[in-house]
């Protein structure tokens, strides 16, 4: 494994105020080419924990970048996805394309549990407020529970074909998740009741989601062909849990945000291609080159961990250049 330090952040947005950060990325490679590192959670111990999506394994590697091992999932193709830390310690994951929810220990046990919908493609996972772990199911249009024990619950979402892509842990108690076909964002309570929101604009393809700082929700809209859709998003929208929706452009035209969390500076960020985008509360949004190209996951973006467990460093994968890596932080 290498590291390296790369220079200084480029600032692309005209408005001008204090930088946050001291302008430094790190990089780790990954031993095997083409891996597709995807999403990235941190547990309790600070062991970085994140998904390869290309190459079929779950990989953790201490905060330095030292003792990184990989773990071979038993069944081909089947895609890990998202990955977060459970109320049981253990780290646990969607398998995309397995129709799966993976759970490891810390020490590297691996258990799966098979989700009742056939094909139900589930994405994002994240941890309640009742200790168990939530999921959407892409194509089977529900939002799937599973305990600590494996035992798995669904529930079917009312909007026929709402393509649930991500999901996190609101303020009120409740899970908030994206409807990325019906632009819409859906609040489900842990006894399962699901209330809709519609979005200002029809075709704006909502995508991952967290709980800011300030108590609201905030996600991104996708831009571009994704998914069989083709989408007008290319913004962070803040939503308050009553439903109020404010639209940020983004300022970069190109590409798409893919997803978004709460930085060690209580700001708002998110990764698109080859760029860290900083969000404050009142939507003033910078830009930020990474070395690498594919920014994929952040850290908090998927586990909804406390950003305090973040000491300074905004993880997140760089699919693109196989890597892992992270923005440092003063």
């Amino acid at each position: 494994m290498s590291g390296r330090v790369a220079g200084a952040l480029v600032l692309t947005c005209a408005l001008a105020f204090a930088l946050d950060t001291d302008g430094k990325f790190t990089e780790f490679s990954l031993p095997h080419p083409n891996s597709g590192p995807t999403t990235i959670s941190i547990a309790s111990d600070g062991t970085l924990w994140f998904t390869e999506g290309a190459g079929n394994r779950i990989g953790h590697m201490a905060a330095d970048g030292t003792r990184l091992q990989e773990i071979d999932l038993p069944n081909a193709n089947s895609s890990p996805r998202i990955i977060a830390v459970g109320s049981d310690n253990n780290i646990w994951f969607t398998e995309h394309t397995g129709n799966r929810i993976g759970r490891i220990t810390p020490s590297g046990a691996l258990s799966e549990f098979p989700i009742p919908t056939a094909n139900s493609q589930p994405r994002a996972i994240a941890l309640g407020s009742d200790g168990a772990m939530w999921f959407g199911e892409f194509t089977g249009n529900r939002i799937g529970r599973v305990a600590t024990d494996g035992k798995i619950t669904e529930f079917p979402i009312p909007t026929e074909n709402s393509g649930p892509r991500a999901i996190a842990a609101g303020p009120d108690g409740t899970l908030w998740f994206s409807e990325f076909n019906a632009s819409k964002i859906g609040r489900i309570t842990t006894k399962g009741a699901i209330t809709e929101f519609d979005l200002p604009r029809p075709n704006s393809g909502p995508g991952d989601i967290t709980t800011g700082a300030d108590g609201n929700l905030w996600f991104v809209e996708l831009s571009g062909r994704m998914d069989g859709r083709s989408v007008d998003g290319n913004r962070v929208v803040r939503m308050t849990p009553a439903g109020k929706v404010t639209e940020f452009a983004i300022p970069s035209a190109m590409g798409s945000p893919i997803n978004i969390a709460v930085g060690p500076d209580k700001n708002i960020w998110y990764t698109k291609g080859n760029r860290l985008g900083r969000v404050t509360s009142d939507g003033v949004i910078t830009e930020f080159e990474t070395p690498g190209a594919g920014a994929t996951g952040l850290t908090a973006g998927s586990d909804r961990q406390p950003p305090d467990r973040l000491t300074g460093k905004l993880w997140f994968t760089e699919s693109g250049t196989n890597k892992i890596a992270y923005l440092n932080f003063k």
